[in-house]
């Protein structure tokens, strides 16, 4: 495989929850949906054309209910063959076995490659003792899909393995864990927040993937249904500025982890440092 652009992972405290952003890398995608690793200080994306360029950041949560990841990356390995999300939580201070809950968005690739990985010739959770939280429609979405946005081979693995744990429609997650069905990315997309004392995380996954896409209105061909997702970005922004939400985006170029506030009929973005 070749080598991987991968950046120190963040850890931000915030109140009673701390926030680690495990970055895996930046990658390259056409209509093949392969993920090349792409460096900007090394390669130029004119060699790659009609290419979508993305970040990939899944995240580790520390809370009273144990230890949250929010989607499970590509699955990528460094170059000394460990998967680049269990080095991440290694060097936060943790170990892969005490993850909790791994919450997943959707089952899009680079978001579910990282739920297993091969070990020793075999394939194996990438989180052995945590439960797999899936909504239930975009679970048999992906499998009535055409799409090869979803690789089925991996869900094989993850339902033999009986760690799925099945959530439907919009609901709460042990004390502090709340789900909602947003669509628009994908039919059954789903978002989450992580509630503690005064403060509130949220993961927007595919829904706010980025802040710079709080600060413009667009609808994008990738999005199952843009028009919507376009809407659920606008009113997730002003929920998250008026609730003082603490927002973390899956494919951040910059800033993975902020607050965001009202300006100017807009939106600001504020970096949590």
């Amino acid at each position: 495989m070749p080598d991987l652009f991968v950046s120190n992972s963040l850890s931000i405290i915030i109140f009673s929850v701390k926030v680690h952003a495990l970055y895996e890398g930046s990658y390259s995608v056409d209509s093949s949906k392969k993920f090349l690793p792409f460096d900007p200080s090394i390669h130029n994306p004119k060699d790659r054309p009609a290419s979508l360029f993305v970040y990939v950041q899944p995240f580790l949560v520390e809370t009273t209910n144990g230890l949250i990841v929010f989607d499970a990356g590509l699955g990528f390995k460094n170059n000394q063959g460990e998967l680049i999300i269990h080095e991440n939580i290694r060097k936060a201070g943790f170990d892969y076995r005490d993850v909790t809950y791994l919450l997943m968005s959707h089952l899009h690739y680079d978001h579910s490659g990282g739920m297993i990985y091969e070990k020793d010739g075999k394939m194996e959770l990438t989180f052995p003792n945590a439960e797999y939280v899936i909504q239930r429609g975009e679970w048999e979405s992906a499998f009535s899909s055409s799409s090869n946005s979803y690789h089925t081979d991996i869900f094989d693995v993850v339902q033999r393995s009986g760690s799925i744990h099945f959530i439907e429609g919009n609901g709460n997650l042990a004390d502090s864990i709340s789900y909602e069905v947003t669509g628009g990315h994908c039919q059954f997309h789903q978002v989450f927040w992580v509630k503690e004392d005064s403060e509130t995380v949220f993961f927007g996954a595919d829904i706010l993937p980025e802040p710079e896409q709080l600060l413009r209105k667009f609808k994008a061909k990738y999005d199952f249904d843009g028009a919507k997702s376009m809407q659920l970005r606008e009113e997730y922004g002003k929920l998250a500025a008026e609730n003082d939400w603490t927002c973390l985006y899956y494919h951040a170029k910059t800033e993975p982890v902020s607050k965001v506030a009202i300006q100017d009929g807009g939106f600001k973005i504020i970096p949590a440092r």
